[in-house]
């Protein structure tokens, strides 16, 4: 009898998980995606790298700075029958905020429930109460926050720290800087060092809980003329050398999990 109670238990559990894998598929296969945004899977690897946060539909998540809403169109549908979305973008005075904003009102039927807030770091943060969140995720944005220098990572991932439960999550994808070479002080290529980002969210009160390689590219070495930019889908040089950087593909990028200590 015990043997069956087991069984029954271990059955539900991974029906369960299966139905939550299915979601997260179901949402990147969506038609609402476009073809040129669904053509970047290849590199972004949506559905291993939110696994790999640990992502499930009844959370509560904050994507930092979502740009165009490349994952706002895999996280909306995929939380917003059981989780809820909200998307940390600019001011809605921002030429970003406005597009993004105006990019969530002109499908309602998926993104009706992703809630906009403001997010201008490192001044500006209205991210939710204080330990409101189970998980935050930010994609390629950490170089844009030094411009301003160290304090305002840290000012910028204490925040996020604030906003999360106890034990909730912080994913971070970046793009990875070699070791052997150096990091200007703006990080002004695009590209940041692993170790890096590691001691910015120490200092917020992080705890590194996992990496994982799903977004390596090791054709990527970084040395570019005009930095990440240089490759796709920007390629900055346009036509210049255009194959050799197709070639290479999207850039190598670190995919960090952190748990709030």
């Amino acid at each position: 009898m015990k043997r069956l109670i087991l069984a029954a238990m271990l059955a539900t559990g991974m029906a369960g998980a299966a139905h939550a894998d299915d979601a997260l598929k179901s949402a990147i296969a969506g038609e609402h995606r476009t073809a040129a945004n669904k053509a970047r899977d290849a590199f972004r690897h949506p559905y291993e790298t939110l696994t790999f946060f640990g992502i499930k539909p009844t959370m509560t998540v904050i994507e930092l700075s979502p740009g165009g809403g490349w994952y706002t169109e895999i996280l909306a549908p995929y939380l917003r029958d059981n989780g809820k979305l909200i998307g940390a973008a600019g001011s809605p005075e921002s030429r970003g905020g406005k597009a993004y904003r105006d990019k969530l009102a002109a499908d309602a039927k998926v993104y009706d429930k992703v809630m906009p807030v403001v997010f201008e770091p490192p001044t500006r943060f209205e991210l939710g109460a204080p330990g409101s969140a189970d998980m935050v995720v930010t994609f390629r944005n950490l170089h844009n926050w030094l411009g301003a220098g160290d304090e305002a990572v840290v000012t910028t991932l204490k925040e996020v720290h604030k906003v999360l439960k106890p034990n909730g999550v912080l994913g971070v994808v970046e793009h990875r800087l070699p070791a052997k070479m150096t990091q200007d002080a703006k990080a002004s290529s695009g590209y940041m060092h692993e170790a890096y980002v590691i001691r910015m969210a120490d200092l917020a009160g992080f705890k590194l809980a996992a990496k994982s390689e799903v977004n390596a590219n090791p054709k990527d070495k970084a040395d570019h003329e005009k930095g990440v930019w240089t490759l796709p889908p920007v390629l900055a040089n346009k036509d210049k050398d255009r194959e050799k950087y197709m070639a290479i593909g999207e850039s190598d990028r670190m995919t960090l999990k952190f748990v709030k200590k």
